[in-house]
């Protein structure tokens, strides 16, 4: 591309943007590299170059009769090449420069390929413009700080997730079956079966958490109703839970007196029902007698102060207990299962055979304790976290690696129980995970948060995100809530996000080198697609399903 032949000059030069003037020659000598999120070299001499990312085309049509037409390349400077070695910022270009070319793929293929030792890289995509060259990212910097995967229906977000996961439990820096990846993923339409077979998959029906760890919050919006403000509903259930526990407890007796509504410790949720129905229930005897009619010398008696106030708890409290749906939950193995045995179901490690990949099914999970039951298990994988770091600090006060079995919590669609919103329902499972988007990366356990409405997620949380991978979004809402988290340094690339293909998307953070729009690679087994062919399926014949068993099922 000899520069006598091809006309190409930068014309404006901002600190976050460059306005480069072609001619035709240039693009149609450069036409099959000179696309939206490719990549140009804008240099002096042959030591040194800027390397900017294109945002968009623009074409100046001239007067008849007067010069030919010019298009304009607007480009985003990400940083400098100088002796082949790649450094971001580099905001200083010299004036004029005079040589503009699109990036040599061996430049650019230098770039990525020396942005991060080997040892740590971790890769599960291509650049979209061109499919050799692969992007490596940081694994350290991607999985010890929390991700977020962003996209519309459709967009490959679920594929982008599972390819994520997959690449992560099959690295290995030695010869052995099982590397020591830990990841629990909370599926809500239980979609990650399929992707891992070989998984710790726990479905309602395997499921058993104990209720007796829950804060008195979450108790209290479990078998309380919370908006109608009875004090004496809570104050009957605080009452009962803190008796019962310290008739439960089995140490000594002088630390009962240390007992308290929050106590993780067990107590029987039956035993609490029977005392609320007694408080219910309650006549006092007065100490007096009739002295005269019909009950002359019986006692006298008078309704104790709850008599007849507790009956909407009671029956609350029954629908609880009775309900088939929430023996998960409050069922009779939630009273026997101990805190030893839930950390080894959740973590996969309740068998001979040990999982990389914990998937807790939550498709069957009544939708009015979900907020509660994805708190619960965050909040005791958080926990895990913070004492098995105290235990090896103290062990070693020179230990350096705070947990050396760090977690991966995966939420699929994380608006549905982190939403933006300050509603009662949502309040516990925010809290927990808000704390571990604060505190988590201290104790080894970080958040990948997939979801579709980015704009309904709560803000404290995503803005705790550090990479991104954000795909196609075709809600402006979503789109605007991206772009103002995002840095202002990436110019109008998030302009792209509504047409990016499926699998495509922009990666962006402080594991990768660059800004890039990649392309997912395919997973070695798919996650199952929501994607139903309604007119494949109508157009074939009629079929009946069977209603009873439907029912059976339904009813079970």
């Amino acid at each position: 591309m000899a520069e006598e032949k091809v006309s190409a000059e930068v014309i404006s030069v901002y600190p976050n943007r460059v306005k480069i003037a072609v001619d035709d020659d240039f693009i149609q000598s450069a036409s099959e590299t000179l696309k939206i999120g490719s990549y140009i070299r804008i240099s002096d001499d042959d030591d040194i170059a800027l390397i900017a990312m294109i945002d968009n085309f623009l074409i100046e049509v001239p007067e008849e009769g007067t010069a030919k037409r010019r298009y304009i390349i607007e480009a985003n400077p990400l940083g400098v090449v100088k002796d082949d070695k790649f450094q971001r910022g580099g905001d200083t270009i010299a004036i004029p420069p005079k040589k503009v070319e699109p990036a040599k793929e061996s430049e650019i293929l230098s770039i990525y390929s020396h942005s991060t030792k080997e040892k740590e890289k971790f890769t599960f995509s291509s650049l979209s413009s061109n499919k050799k060259i692969r992007i490596p990212v940081n694994g350290n910097k991607f999985f010890n700080k929390h991700i977020a995967v962003i996209g519309s229906t459709g967009s490959g977000k679920s594929h982008t997730v599972t390819k994520i996961i997959q690449q992560a439990i099959e690295q290995k820096n030695g010869d052995f079956s099982l590397n020591n990846s830990h990841i629990i993923i909370f599926d809500i339409h239980s979609e990650y079966k399929s992707a891992f077979p070989n998984a710790n998959i726990l479905g309602i029906d395997d499921l058993v958490l104990p209720y007796w760890l829950l804060t008195s919050e979450e108790l209290e919006e479990l078998f309380i109703d919370t908006e109608a403000n009875d004090h004496n509903q809570r104050n009957v259930f605080k009452e009962a839970v803190i008796s019962n526990r310290k008739d439960k407890f089995e140490g000594a007796d002088a630390d009962k007196h240390k007992i308290h509504y929050d106590s993780p410790l067990l107590f029987d949720i039956n035993e609490v029902l029977t005392f609320a129905k007694s408080k219910n229930e309650e006549i006092i005897d007065t100490g007096e007698v009739y002295a005269s009619g019909a009950k002359k010398g019986q006692p006298k008696t008078t309704k104790g102060s709850l008599n007849g106030i507790l009956t909407n708890f009671i029956s609350r409290l029954e629908n609880k207990l009775n309900d088939k749906r929430f023996d998960f939950l409050v069922g009779e193995k939630s009273k026997k299962i101990s805190f030893e045995d839930t950390i080894k179901q959740l973590t996969g490690q309740n068998s001979d055979v040990k999982h990389n990949v914990t998937i807790l099914d939550l498709s069957g999970v009544p939708f009015e304790v979900l907020s509660i039951t994805v708190s619960l298990i965050s909040r005791i994988i958080f926990e895990y976290g913070y004492y098995y770091k105290k235990i090896r600090t103290r062990k070693n006060p020179n230990e350096k690696i705070n947990n050396d079995t760090p977690f991966l919590l995966v939420y699929e669609e994380a608006h549905k129980y982190v939403p933006k919103s300050d509603l009662i329902k949502y309040r516990a499972s925010k809290n927990s995970i808000e704390r571990i988007a604060k505190e988590g990366r201290k104790y080894g356990v970080t958040l990948l948060l997939a979801s579709q409405r980015p704009s309904e997620l709560s803000e404290t949380i995503f803005s705790q995100c550090n990479n991104f991978v954000a795909m196609r979004l075709t809600n402006p809402i979503d789109q605007n809530y991206v772009k103002r988290l995002l840095p202002d340094t990436l110019g109008n690339l998030t302009d792209k996000l509504p047409s990016l293909q499926a699998g495509e998307g922009l990666l962006i953070g402080e594991a990768v080198i660059l800004p890039s729009i990649i392309k997912v690679d395919e997973c070695t087994l798919p996650p199952s697609s929501n994607d139903i062919p309604y007119w494949e399926l109508w157009k074939e014949e009629w079929k009946e399903a069977d209603i009873t068993e439907i029912k059976t099922e339904w009813n079970a």
